[in-house]
């Protein structure tokens, strides 16, 4: 399918005649989807049976090997662009898909295969797109991370992704080349599928950053080492206000507004919150309202309620609140947590507006709630996922602990796990290592997984007073520990039975997280800290996992042969800036 020369988003429903990538999976270690399973007759999806799906499946089907398969493939243009915004009143460059911030949102149902054609229209620097949370089920190299699935695309050229949606829920999708994301280039992404509460409407996707007036390469240039870089504002769907009354600044042109959406009296709303910031954790409530939480991540958990919710980078919430107030217009605040990074001016104001039927349009008059500040995930003990999976103990003789230091070198920040701060190659990613048989390179930083033991588990400490947000490509994992102080095997509080699962946790400052995942996804993956300063710096490290299979199942015929020519095409041309970091998010680019 060639690339539409309008480049506009357009969904086409066509048949899907075959999925080769699934197929192909080794039949004894990877479960194929069941062709024929339970039924669950007269369960139509609806807002009093939003625990049903398609008359087949409902919310306790076994979504890791059950999954539908509709035919339907959801297609997608999306370009990356250069463009000029004010989201909250301050004019500055910025980068976004199809000129929109933030980017349209991609939806799909669950089962649908999403195929998505991206064209790199920047002027001097490459990109790729990461589809967060996608579990990437035998699509290793649809995963777009940059030096790790595939070659950055380079300005001028265009590239197709196709993966499965075997999952259902919220996420979003972002670039994984430099500090792009945190420019602008991220958008949302839906699945739709089951719930485990019951609500009337979906009021769709609600994205929360941190937002700088200085470009990300400005900031690079000048990063301090000694504390976190402070963000200027924050968005709440790319939009906020910023006080431009006193400012002789040309840039500041006024003219940001709210966040708004509208409720009717009586009725049930699922909102779907997602934390794409740069370094900004956010603590999320509804004034004189309650949520009822549904789902963390891709995970569908039992129902709890609570006043607000703790959203780390790269974390999603689905929640449902129920209009039962009184009518008027209530704010719904996302408040920077100024304990675990520099105090935001306008951390207090990143405020939207829930206005219900008939209210005026009126800035609403409610007062927040106390709530502690902290950079805590939502409580263990709260997420259990309704599809219950035990995880085998381990007695905690880990198969790998990462402990996480930093360096300060020539004035800029290194972090390092098991002292590599890693680095990757845009030109010769680490499958096409695996592929060609190639020795990886020390600071790559990759870790092979094989043997008979199904299970792999990972201790990941800091002795550091930094909470960091762990992100694992590929793979939901399970959330065995997550505690402060120093790990010792012997007086961990381990889960085993039905631990949460998610694909982002929290590492608490000066402590650990013990996290377990099924290696049932034979592929290239990557962990790193979503705090993109720190991911800059060398924060990940790379699995490698079932090379064996992996070889078996992976066709290289034009995974990434021609983004890779083309990629080194242009960099012959020495237009591109040289690499100084980590490669997997931030570097000196071309500014705008």
């Amino acid at each position: 399918m060639h690339l539409s020369p309008t480049l506009g988003v357009i969904i086409i429903t066509t048949a899907a005649s075959a999925f080769p990538s699934l197929l192909t999976a080794p039949a004894t270690e990877v479960s194929a989807p069941d062709l024929f399973p339970r039924k669950v007759p007269g369960c139509t999806n609806g807002p009093t049976t939003r625990n049903c799906w398609d008359g087949v499946r409902d919310i306790n089907t076994n979504y890791y090997t059950d999954f539908p398969l509709t035919g339907r493939v959801r297609e997608y243009w999306l370009r990356v662009d250069n463009s000029t915004f004010a989201p909250d009143g301050y004019r500055r460059t910025m980068l976004t898909f199809n000129g929109t911030f933030p980017g349209p949102t991609i939806y799909a149902d669950w089962g649908d295969t999403v195929r998505i054609h991206i064209a790199n229209n920047m002027e001097n620097n490459g990109t790729s797109v990461h589809w967060h949370g996608v579990r990437q089920w035998g699509t290793t190299e649809q995963d777009g991370a940059n030096g790790i699935t595939q070659c950055a695309l380079a300005p001028g050229n265009s590239q197709t992704y196709e993966w499965n949606a075997t999952q259902y829920g919220t996420s979003w999708y972002h670039s994984h080349f430099s500090l792009q994301y945190s420019e602008g280039a991220a958008g949302a992404l839906v699945i739709n599928g089951p719930a485990s509460a019951n609500y009337d409407e979906d009021l769709g996707p609600i994205m929360l950053g941190d937002w700088y007036h200085t470009t990300a390469f400005g900031l690079w240039q000048n990063i301090p080492t000694d504390r976190p870089q402070a963000a200027d504002n924050g968005l709440i769907n790319g939009t906020n206000v910023f006080d431009c009354s006193k400012s002789t600044d040309a840039n500041c042109v006024g003219g940001g507004k709210r966040f708004l959406t509208k409720f009717k009296p009586g009725k049930k709303y699922l909102l779907r919150f997602i934390n794409m910031a740069t370094d900004t954790f956010f603590k999320v409530s509804l004034d004189n309202h309650t949520m009822t939480v549904i789902s963390t991540d891709f995970v569908p958990i039992t129902p709890y309620k609570t006043e607000f919710v703790s959203i780390g980078i790269g974390e999603r919430y689905q929640v449902i609140i129920e209009a039962n107030q009184d009518t008027d217009n209530y704010w719904l605040r996302a408040i920077s947590q100024s304990s675990c990074g520099a105090a935001n001016p306008n951390r207090l104001n990143i405020n939207g507006i829930v206005q219900y039927s008939g209210a005026g349009n009126t800035e609403p008059t409610t007062s927040p709630r106390v709530i502690p500040d902290s950079c805590t995930d939502e409580p263990k003990e709260k997420l259990v996922p309704i599809v219950a999976w035990d995880v085998p103990p381990s007695d905690l003789g880990v198969s790998q602990q990462e402990n996480v230091t930093l360096a300060v070198t020539d004035n800029r920040i290194y972090w390092k796990l098991n002292g590599i701060s890693a680095k990757v190659d845009w030109s010769n990613p680490t499958l096409l290592q695996v592929v060609e048989g190639q020795t990886h390179p020390l600071d790559s930083s990759v870790l092979e997984i094989s043997g008979s033991n199904p299970w792999y588990y990972l201790v990941i400490e800091t002795a550091h007073d930094i909470e960091h947000p762990i992100h694992l490509h590929g793979h939901d994992f399970h959330l065995i520990a997550q505690e402060t102080g120093t790990f010792d095997a012997s007086k961990v509080n381990a889960t085993w039975s039905n631990p949460p699962r998610r694909d982002v946790a929290m590492l608490p400052k000066n402590g650990y997280v013990v996290i377990a995942f099924k290696t049932d996804n034979p592929g290239v993956w990557l962990l790193h800290c979503h705090i993109a300063w720190h991911v800059s710096g060398g924060f990940a490290m790379q699995f490698v996992e079932r090379k064996t299979d992996l070889l078996k199942m992976f066709n290289p015929d034009g995974a990434w042969n021609d983004t890779c020519s083309t990629w080194n095409t242009y960099t012959a041309s020495d237009i591109d800036p040289p690499q100084i970091d980590s490669g997997l998010k931030k570097r000196v680019y071309r500014d705008f």
